[in-house]
C-alpha cells in the first residue's frame, strides 16, 4: 500500500538519538551461509545496523529506504547490515527480499533474537549507527526513512580519511 505524505516515515536523522561515541554492542549474528559474525568484523566501515523481521509491517516499510541508502554510502565504505530475527532464518528472508526486489543487502540472521536482548529492546525495527572506528553514535527505535540527504551527509562525516578506507568484507 502506498503511503500518503500524511503517514510517510519520518526522516531518520530527525528521529534518532545521537550520543557521544560509545562502545558498539556485542551483537552476534550469522550470514545466510552460516558464518558467525560480529560488528568487529566490519571495523573500518560506517555501519547502519538494522534489527528487523519479515512479519513486522514497519520493518517492511523502511527496508527499501535502507536498500537505497546502501547504494549511496557504498562509495565511502558505508554498509547497511539488516539482521533478521525471523525464527525461519534465510527461508523467510530470501523470499521477502525477492518480493520487494531487494538485491543489494546481505542476508544476516539472528533467529534466536539475541540482538534484541543485547540492545535491551523487545521491539523491531531498531537501528544503530556506528562510525568507522566501530563506535555507536546513534540509535533509532522504530521505522524511518533512511534515504535522506541529512542521513547521507551525517554518515559521510563518520568515515575515515581516504588512505585508510576499508576493503570488502567477506561473508
Amino acid at each position: 500500500m502506498a503511503q500518503s505524505s500524511e503517514d510517510a516515515l519520518p526522516d531518520a536523522a530527525l528521529a534518532w538519538t545521537q550520543g557521544a561515541p560509545a562502545a558498539a554492542p556485542p551483537l552476534v549474528f550469522s550470514s545466510d551461509k552460516g558464518r558467525s559474525l560480529t560488528l568487529a568484523d566490519y571495523k573500518g566501515h560506517v555501519l547502519v545496523v538494522n534489527v528487523w523481521a519479515t512479519w513486522c509491517g514497519p520493518c517492511g516499510e523502511e527496508l527499501p529506504s535502507l536498500a537505497t541508502l546502501a547504494e549511496r554510502i557504498k562509495p565511502f565504505g558505508g554498509l547497511v547490515l539488516p539482521i533478521a530475527i525471523d525464527t525461519d532464518g534465510a527461508a523467510a528472508v530470501k523470499p521477502f527480499f525477492a518480493s520487494r526486489k531487494i538485491r543489494n543487502l546481505p542476508i544476516l540472521l539472528d533467529p534466536q533474537g539475541h540482538c534484541l536482548d543485547v540492545l535491551d529492546t523487545d521491539g523491531v525495527p531498531v537501528t544503530i549507527v556506528l562510525d568507522a572506528e566501530g563506535r555507536m553514535v546513534a540509535r533509532l527505535d522504530g521505522a524511518a526513512d533512511w534515504n535522506t540527504q541529512t542521513v547521507f551527509e551525517f554518515l559521510g562525516g563518520l568515515t575515515k580519511p581516504e588512505k585508510n578506507k576499508p576493503g570488502p568484507v567477506q561473508l
